[in-house]
């Protein structure tokens, strides 16, 4: 990793960067199959931010593509996804991890997680997100089955590999290189692991 500009999502951890309205973020899979949590937040509102529920009505579909618009809760364009070397799979339903998933899981204590590793990432700008919405899930496989069932896969995405996306208005991005370390979202037997970006 030599480009200057490239910025460590640590493992299992967050980190948020400001973005100008028309700057590229470009997120790497580093190692290839490290699931990247992702938030978008209005510069200027924090209480406006990228939204699941609103984007898959407007793309008519759950897994966006380039030349997709990805769209706040008041339904404006906030990312648009305008290069994908990944293979495509990226999930929009699965909720960030916390602390309750991992009991769930059956984790006995504390255990890294993705709501955390937001906070702590806007924490780091001096900021503090007003709370947290279903993430766009980068590189996560969740496969929506044809008797309707999900199911928790590795993903499909290769190292190095990685998704461009061009910021519709100024924005604070957020990312978590997700801890999950149970089911095999990270792929089978592999520990989360550093992601990248860039913004230019």
């Amino acid at each position: 990793m030599s480009d200057p500009a490239l910025v460590t999502i640590p493992a299992r951890r967050g980190k948020a960067a400001r973005v100008k309205q028309g700057q590229i973020v470009k997120v790497i899979n580093t190692h290839g199959d490290q699931v990247v949590d992702t938030w978008a937040f209005n510069a200027d509102d924090l209480n406006e931010f990228m939204s699941m529920e609103h984007t898959r009505p407007h793309i008519m579909k759950i897994m966006p593509a380039v030349g997709d618009a990805m769209l706040t809760n008041k339904r404006r364009p906030i990312l648009t996804f305008i290069e994908d070397t990944s293979g495509g799979v990226h999930d929009t339903i699965i909720s960030a991890c916390d602390r309750y998933r991992y009991k769930f899981l059956g984790v006995e204590g504390y255990h890294d997680n993705c709501t955390d590793n937001l906070q702590a990432a806007m924490g780091e700008l001096g900021l503090a997100a007003p709370e947290t919405p279903c993430p766009l899930n980068l590189f996560m496989n969740i496969p929506v089955h044809a008797d309707g069932s999900l199911s928790f896969e590795p993903p499909v995405s290769t190292a190095g590999s990685y998704v461009a996306l061009r910021a519709e208005m100024d924005l604070v991005i957020a990312f978590s290189a997700c801890p999950q370390d149970i089911l095999p979202i990270n792929g089978v037997g592999h520990l989360p692991t550093e992601a990248h970006f860039s913004v230019d």
